[in-house]
């Protein structure tokens, strides 16, 4: 029968091999024109809920930070101003082109997280100042030296109108400084880590947010 089910119930215990605990029901039916359309909607409202994670430079941790969060369940959009740069992006990343990769912050979601480490310290700059200038991101990360973390702070302050509390929400170097190893498949590894404990705690803080109750003033 098309509405035929088949629902297996199995406990996640030794008979079967796992020590984890728990359960599992598995339900199998046959897949009509109604239900696919039904699996494929609901797919399709997973995806486009899923974060933003931007990557400004597709150099060679851009390239390893690619390849990382593309096995993690966000959108991961690499963004360039060298064509060459965007070759050999994993499928699952979506790549752009743009002279103004600052622009592209302006655009971006509410949540998103921005990975920057493009060729050009001053492009770093500016497209990190667009993101710090939004109150809504999950993410700002710049890759660099303590140096180089001082010397933007004394342009976003004194060149870019930015503010201490602004340059406080900022991560750098991205990855963090405890594990000593600058191959880019290292920071990668770190970043991508860093990023998505941002994306959690940024989505949880959302919804706590919105299930606050709202304290009302009855006039009688």
């Amino acid at each position: 029968r098309p509405d035929a089910r088949v629902i297996l119930d199995v406990a996640l215990g030794p008979e079967i091999g796992q020590c984890c605990g728990g359960r599992v029901e598995v339900s199998i039916r046959l897949v009509d024109a109604t239900l696919a359309q039904e699996l494929i909607s609901a797919a399709e409202i997973e995806q486009a809920e899923l974060p933003y994670v931007y990557i400004f430079g597709g150099g060679h941790v851009g390239q390893a930070l690619a390849s990382a969060v593309a096995l993690l369940p966000v959108r991961a959009v690499v963004i360039e101003t060298r064509a060459d740069a965007l070759d050999g992006m994993p499928e699952a990343v979506e790549t752009r082109l743009t002279p103004m990769p600052e622009a592209e912050v302006r655009n971006a979601p509410a949540g998103s997280a921005f990975a920057i480490l493009t060729h050009d310290h001053a492009l770093d700059f500016l497209i990190v100042a667009e993101a710090l200038k939004r109150g809504d991101t999950a993410y700002v990360g710049m890759i660099g030296s303590k140096t180089k973390k001082a010397t933007f702070r004394n342009w976003l302050l004194k060149s870019a109108e930015g503010t201490e509390a602004q340059f406080a929400r900022l991560v750098s170097p991205i990855g963090g400084d405890a594990v000593k190893d600058k191959r880019p498949s290292v920071i990668a590894a770190l970043a991508a880590a860093e990023i998505m404990t941002a994306l959690v705690n940024h989505g949880a803080a959302s919804n706590a947010g919105r299930q606050m109750p709202h304290d009302r003033t009855l006039a009688g």
